[in-house]
């Protein structure tokens, strides 16, 4: 199919009619659709992360995380895990974005930490040895206004109420 008055064609492999709200589809990396208002139950269409964003930021984490990154600096690590996550967050800040970010957020620590126990040759999960009051702290931190940057030493903070290592 192409449209004379564009001069475009229309790939028919990937357009499809979608029945919204019965139906959601992805277009630019968000999956559009039906939702539910989490305080009254409402549902209301609109945006959020798509699965396959999430996971794929996901694999980079551990990408960043895994052990060939061994002799790297805890503070090197995390800067770049920090760089990546908000870069990923400011595209991703439109919709409903908590769940997705709460994902990532539960991925990075547990990543830091298993890094963090490789690296130090600590057993175990690192909960008691690296617990998230303190120490190395990745996230997608959410203000009012948005993502926001890490404090001086390069390091975000877990929440705005954690402590920051520097």
């Amino acid at each position: 199919m192409t449209s004379t008055r564009l001069k475009l064609t229309v790939n028919e492999t990937k357009t499809h009619v979608c029945r919204v709200p019965d139906e959601s589809f992805d277009f630019l990396g968000y999956t559009f659709g039906r939702g539910y208002a989490p305080r009254t139950g409402q549902p209301y269409i609109g945006a959020r992360p798509s699965k396959k964003k999430v996971a794929r930021l996901r694999r980079a984490i551990s990408e960043q995380t895994s052990a060939r990154w061994g002799l790297a600096e805890p503070e090197e690590i995390v800067g770049r895990l920090n760089l990546m996550i908000r870069g990923w967050a400011n595209y991703f800040s439109y919709g409903s974005v908590s769940r997705a970010y709460r994902a990532v957020d539960y991925h990075a620590r547990e990543r830091l930490r298993q890094w963090l126990c490789r690296k130090h040759k600590v057993p175990g999960r690192g909960t008691v040895r690296y617990p998230l009051q303190y120490g190395y702290k990745v996230s997608v931190p959410r203000t009012a206004s948005g993502p926001r940057s890490p404090p001086e030493g390069g390091i975000m903070p877990l929440r705005p109420r954690g402590v920051s290592c520097g």
